[in-house]
């Protein structure tokens, strides 16, 4: 095993924390001279493609996380970069394994909830000045993106999976409450491939904490939200003749990062399927086709301004 960072401080952490791994300073070298299957890319959003690209040329299958790129044009170079070594690109969506999202995605698959009409995605988070300032790539457009690319990419990825690529985008968003390049607020009306008109409202200016994350789906048959900060709790379910099951443990804890949360940390359960995946051609990772839809998605919302 081994591991990169430039940063000296993080890099004596970890050389703290996992002994047996080898500290690298120059990731190039790292892919030299490491014999790992697979690298972890969990840099600043710039530099996932060209990372990811070096990662394929020198062999090795990837794990990018989200979001994949900040351009679709980027994750294409990224696919196909893998696809000519011949190695595997996966990026990381934890929130697929979320109890509360596994429950609905089967209830949609299995047509209990009929025809699925209106879908409302909240985001309504709290990333203070702080925040931005802990790490200097933060709140910059050509490294960070915006926090459709940060926050909510994965609340995205979730509207895609279920209801097909965003065709229509129609977006307010600006920057109230922040010194940084990118927006803190927005909100969006959208129309997916298979009819469904949803609605995007997200922000980084929740007072003090966090308050929601949640996807709300309206259908013929059913009404299901799925709530708490990080769609980790069902806070409604009236579906015909199938009610919530009480069998299924709604434990999905958040990743704590000390002054803030984030998504459910689902990592791994993720990494699991990876090695199985790998060893066994196993389905249930996200590959980079997949995640190619979250960034279109990203590109026709900002575009519908």
């Amino acid at each position: 095993m081994a591991f990169c960072d430039v940063d000296r401080d993080k890099l004596s952490e970890f050389a703290d924390r996992y002994p047996a791994a080898t500290p690298y300073t120059d990731y190039e070298k790292m892919l030299r001279d490491s014999p790992a299957d697979v690298v972890a890319i969990c840099t600043p959003h710039g530099l996932h493609s060209i990372m990811s690209i070096q990662a394929a040329y020198a062999g090795k299958n990837i794990l990018v996380e989200k979001p994949m790129a900040l351009t679709s044009i980027e994750s294409e170079r990224m696919i196909a970069a893998a696809r000519e070594a011949g190695v595997k690109l996966y990026v990381v969506k934890q929130n697929r394994y979320n109890r509360p999202i596994l429950l609905t995605k089967s209830a949609l698959d299995e047509g209990l909830l009929g025809r699925p009409l209106m879908v409302q995605c909240n985001v309504i988070w709290n990333r203070n000045d702080a925040y931005y300032e802990q790490s200097r790539w933060r709140g910059r457009r050509h490294l960070e993106g915006g926090a459709l690319q940060t926050q909510v990419s994965h609340f995205l990825d979730l509207m895609v999976w279920w209801f097909g690529e965003i065709t229509q985008a129609r977006t307010v968003m600006d920057t109230l409450n922040h010194t940084i390049q990118i927006e803190d607020c927005g909100a969006s009306a959208l129309r997916f491939e298979s009819g469904v008109v949803g609605s995007l409202l997200w922000t980084t200016c929740a007072y003090r904490q966090n308050f929601e994350g949640s996807l709300t789906v309206i259908a013929e048959k059913g009404l299901v939200k799925i709530g708490g900060k990080y769609l980790n709790e069902i806070e409604h379910w009236d579906v015909e003749d199938y009610p919530q099951p009480t069998d299924v443990a709604m434990d999905d804890a958040p990743n704590d990062y000390g002054t803030y949360q984030g998504s459910s940390s689902n990592h791994d359960k993720l990494i699991n399927d990876l090695v199985h995946q790998l060893v066994e051609s196993r389905e249930g990772v996200v590959e980079g086709e997949e995640g190619l839809k979250t960034i279109r998605a990203i590109e026709r919302i900002y575009g519908g301004v």
